[in-house]
């Protein structure tokens, strides 16, 4: 078995309130950049999970053979482990973890809050489906990074160093796809937290986002970072909105 990268292991805590977060990572990343997140919401008190997702938190090639029915099922599989001990359930995610965040959602509408950072939430042009698809019946697997999309030089996302083409795909057609008819049935409270500038996943999809959701929507903009916002300038923010946010909709 391959040797988890330092900080990407998950975490399972027992909190002292009747409510719980699920905290998720994004595609390549690992619990390292959420580790803030679910520290400042056990800190609050909760019950937190925050799972290693299939495939990630060791090297690129262990993520090659999964897909998104893999990433899914883990975080299912979280949310039943933790809803089976608390009250109610806030679902916390970034990028990838923001889609899955809406996936769990939209199946469980019982869910008390969803807190999305810079998520991921529509699926791409044709063309570029197409032009993904080519450069792998190319045979190219894996293209360079998106990780440690980050402003402040200080700071560092262990995430992959190379992108898997096959599991990448999986996430557009199999991911977000489906996910963008399910947002105008959507009601429980969401919390989305965007950066002007992410180089990683466009703004334009926290907006396509803002613009269809069902429910209620409070936005917060993150204008001093990049796409891994937890772990950037404004990752303080981050956590304090997420914790008032959660202790509202569970309140």
């Amino acid at each position: 078995m391959t040797a988890l990268i330092p900080g990407a292991e998950p975490w399972s805590h027992i909190g002292t309130s009747a409510h719980g977060a699920l905290v998720l990572h994004g595609f390549t990343g690992n619990p390292g950049s959420m580790r803030g997140v679910a520290e400042a919401l056990a800190a609050a008190g909760y019950h937190v999970e925050m799972p290693l997702l299939p495939g990630h938190g060791t090297t690129v090639a262990d993520m090659l053979p999964t897909r998104w029915a893999d990433w899914s099922a883990a975080a299912e599989a979280a949310y039943g482990t933790l809803a089976a001990r608390v009250d109610k359930v806030v679902v916390v995610g970034l990028s990838m973890g923001g889609a899955l965040t809406l996936r769990i959602g939209a199946d469980h509408p019982e869910v008390a809050g969803l807190v999305c950072i810079n998520p991921a939430t529509q699926p791409q042009a044709p063309e570029v489906v197409e032009m993904l698809q080519g450069m792998i019946d190319a045979g190219t697997d894996i293209i360079p990074a998106i990780g440690s999309d980050i402003a402040d030089p200080d700071a560092h996302e262990s995430a992959y160093d190379g992108t898997p083409l096959a599991p990448l795909l999986s996430l557009v057609n199999d991911g977000l796809a489906p996910l963008g008819a399910e947002y105008a049935g959507m009601r429980q409270p969401l919390l989305l937290l965007s950066s002007p500038q992410d180089h990683v996943v466009e703004p334009a999809q926290g907006d396509y986002l803002a613009a269809n959701y069902g429910g209620p929507v409070e936005r917060i903009s993150l204008d001093r970072s990049y796409h891994v916002a937890t772990q950037d300038y404004d990752k303080d923010l981050v956590f304090e909105s997420t914790v008032a946010f959660a202790n509202r909709v569970t309140a």
